[in-house]
């Protein structure tokens, strides 16, 4: 369940970093009674955005497989060799 957070709580910054911490997820922050923003600890920010890339690539991936755009693993690691002289 998202954690809801009005923008007056701010005010205590060392309570907001330790909930940021304990829930391990975005924290989401209402201004009279609206969203406004969202925060996060570092480590939920750079764990989000590992989690992005990877998705990215995957989808990149998939896509290129239904493409038939793959090759077997020998002929990878030789056009890989050539390519930087290996």
């Amino acid at each position: 369940m998202p954690r809801i957070v009005p923008i007056r709580d701010l005010k205590n910054t060392t309570t907001i970093s330790n909930l940021c911490h304990e829930v391990r997820e975005p924290i989401f922050i209402t201004k009279n009674g609206y969203g406004d923003m969202v925060i996060m600890s570092m480590e939920t920010y750079e764990k989000s955005t590992f989690l992005n890339n990877l998705y990215d690539k995957l989808a990149v991936a998939e896509s290129d497989l239904k493409a038939g755009r793959v090759s077997d693993v020998d002929t990878a690691i030789s056009d890989i060799r050539k390519e930087y002289g290996l």
